[in-house]
């Protein structure tokens, strides 16, 4: 098994489902949309390395210029339009991505450094802040990027100066006394490394990525004191000093650095970071017997089970506390900035579907692939508009006046955008996974849709075909073609939100083995045409408990909903007052948006509705100038699923979770009563 990046290419979409629409719009539009804003702003021709205006620019969050990830913007730009041009051609995008490799050879320095801050901004500075300033962030998208041109060049032209880099990295850190005994900020070249190994077989690659992972969070790390510590006071910082994301000094689990990996309780700090260090160390568990796998796999699971049963929205997302874009106390999940926060940054539900996949191919159980499928539909899809052209860095839960829901053309740090685009690249990776052994193939199948995978196989080639109307319905049917010769066997998971399914022709004895149903090779070889049905049911879902959240939402298949003032005009408060019966009657209708094009499934739930009274006095959703004796509108509550919100206009007045109308047990309580 490989990378989802490295097994893509083996899966087509089906024109017109909706996968293939998603992907159609990155390519008609956001890739080169994408590419214009990258001229505009600078960072096409930063590696140019000349001087630009915004490099003076104060920044946003001390002590992190605003121009630092450039490097990595470029970076994922390049990774993701390979992966398209793997299954399409666009000359304009060929041009921009020889004429962007050319530059980054050109910025390369003698020694292999590469990096356009350190080299035109603060020459001599580098590797002086790890703890900050991205270098090696930037230099692990740098090898992303690499590994994505190589595979559909094949030339080298950006690969070679890359493993340069790399070399000069492993020179400088690691264990040995005229060494570096540091380690990355941001995580994110452990997992790039890892990749880079899988596609070398360097053990240098290997040994830094394990180097970084064993040495995170080290206390003892430099003369028997922490590396940030130590690279503080060597560059002077004063004592007092910490940077603004820091809520006080030595805050090092915002980095998950506060204490070795293997030791760490629960998951911390900045949600990307996390997830791209969960991402690198099932790797390093998958790849490397030597580096202590069991005390890792037993870390993994551990901050896995911190992360989604405590520290996940209904959505996918992760990450509560905007200061530092991150985790907060357990069970802190308030839907948005006025209830004390509500981050979901669409990188860090990115890196969610990163940590589940590298999960199930360490151990096949539908949890993870059940995360990954919420992340995507719901948490990811929101980050881009239905035209490709708008996106989201923040995805609240609900609405407020100073933080309305609606999207921007772009950002100052803009992470997100390009991540989008490449993981819809390599969307076909997530589907499924598969090992061969002589003529034997086994496919494990962890996302439905309209898709086809071609496996070789000792030339025994083998098509798996599945055709659906998903996430609107849960009708999938599969076609399996192979040599009479050939073994194959399929399981097919399962969802956590089914409450019922059915494989026809129904096989005799099935198996179910964590979550997913086994079709044996000998009934597939007689069965090569078989449908699994799931009913979408619209069902009610809640926070857990322990979030002291009186709220429930929406959801129909793997889709989570919301309401919006585009279809609810009459609202005025962000739906805080309103008061939602969950046993109100639901309505589905097929929608096609004027708007946007796009063909999605409603929800409609029917019935009067009620507001909040807080110490007698009615707090309405509707604006005086608002009410008439239409009662109609007072008397149907519309949804739409999360990912759609925000493409038609409006107010941007959004909520997910809505406070549930329920008996008053205390008649006489002053907070609120039922109006």
């Amino acid at each position: 098994m490989s990378n989802p990046q490295n097994s893509f290419g083996n899966t087509t979409f089906l024109p017109g489902s909706f996968c293939a629409r998603k992907r159609d719009v990155v390519w008609a539009n956001t890739l080169l949309y994408q590419l214009e804003v990258l001229k505009r702003t600078g960072r096409y021709d930063a590696f140019k390395l000349k001087w630009h205006p915004s490099y003076d620019d104060p920044p946003d969050h001390w002590p992190v210029p605003n121009h630092l990830f450039w490097d990595s913007d470029v970076a994922k730009w390049i990774e993701g339009a390979c992966y398209f041009l793997t299954e399409r051609d666009n000359a304009d995008v060929h041009a921009a991505i020889e004429e962007l490799v050319d530059m980054i050879r050109s910025a390369q320095q003698p020694d292999g450094y590469l990096n356009i801050h350190f080299t035109v901004v603060e020459p001599g500075k580098r590797f002086t802040n790890l703890r900050d300033l991205h270098e090696l962030y930037n230099a692990g998208h740098l090898i992303e990027a690499a590994l994505a041109h190589q595979n559909l060049y094949k030339n080298g032209r950006l690969l070679e100066p890359i493993l340069k880099y790399v070399d000069l990295l492993a020179q400088t850190f690691g264990p040995g006394e005229n060494q570096k005994h540091g380690y990355p900020g941001h995580e994110e070249i452990e997992l790039a490394l890892l990749r880079l190994h899988q596609h070398t077989e360097n053990p240098k690659h290997l040994g830094l990525a394990r180097y970084f992972l064993n040495e995170r969070g080290n206390p003892k790390g430099v003369d028997g004191r922490h590396y940030y510590e130590v690279e503080a006071e060597a560059r002077g910082e004063r004592e007092n000093e910490m940077p603004k994301y820091y809520p006080q000094r030595k805050s090092y689990w915002y980095q998950q650095a506060h204490i070795p990996i293997k030791d760490q309780p629960s998951i911390e700090g900045h949600s990307v970071r996390a997830t791209y260090m969960l991402t690198a160390v099932a790797d390093l568990v998958r790849l490397d017997k030597e580096c202590g796998t069991k005390e890792y796999q037993t870390a993994l699971e551990r901050l896995w089970r911190s992360m989604v049963s405590k520290k996940m929205y209904l959505t996918g997302g992760i990450g509560a506390i905007k200061q530092w874009e991150g985790f907060g106390i357990d069970y802190f999940l308030p839907q948005g900035t006025d209830e004390g926060g509500c981050y979901s940054e669409t990188c860090a539900a990115i890196g969610v579907m990163m940590v589940a996949e590298r999960l199930l191919q360490l151990n096949l159980n539908s949890e993870y692939a059940d995360v990954m499928e919420l992340c995507f539909y719901n948490a990811v899809l929101t980050g881009m508009s239905c035209d490709g052209k708008q996106f989201t860095y923040v995805n609240q839960l609900a609405s407020t006046d100073s933080d309305p829901s609606m999207r921007q053309k772009w950002f100052t740090c803009a992470c997100c955008p390009p991540n989008v685009s490449r993981l819809l690249g390599y969307l076909g990776g997530y589907f499924w996974t598969s090992n061969s052994d002589s003529n034997s193939t086994n496919v494990n199948v962890h996302m439905y849709g309209s898709a086809t995978i071609r496996l070789k196989n000792e030339g025994h080639d083998v098509m798996i075909s599945q055709t659906s109307d998903w996430p609107w319905k849960g009708r999938v049917r599969f076609a399996v073609k192979a040599p009479q010769s050939s073994v194959v066997t399929l399981r097919l998971r399962i969802p956590g939100w089914a409450s019922e399914w059915k494989i026809t022709p129904e096989p005799d004895d099935l198996v179910m083995e964590n979550g997913y149903a086994i079709l044996p090779a000998n009934w597939v070889a007689n069965h090569g045409d078989f449908t699994l049905d799931m009913p979408f049911k619209t069902r009610v879902i809640s926070p857990h408990p322990f979030s002291n959240q009186n709220v429930v939402a929406l959801a129909r298949g793997p889709l989570v909903y919301c309401v919006e003032d585009s279809d609810n005009p009459w609202v005025a408060d962000h739906f805080k007052s309103l008061l939602f019966d969950p046993s109100s009657t639901i309505s589905e209708k097929a929608v096609k948006d004027e708007t946007t094009g796009e063909t999605i499934i409603a929800l409609t739930a029917h019935g009067p509705l009620s507001f909040l009274q807080v110490n007698g006095v009615a707090t309405p959703s509707l604006p005086a100038r608002a009410v008439s004796s239409d009662t109609d509108s007072r008397s149907h509550l519309h949804f739409v699923p999360y990912y759609f919100r925000a493409n038609r206009g409006g107010r941007g007045q959004m909520r997910v979770g809505l406070r549930v109308k329920q008996a008053i047990t205390q008649p006489n309580a002053r907070q609120c009563q039922l109006m």
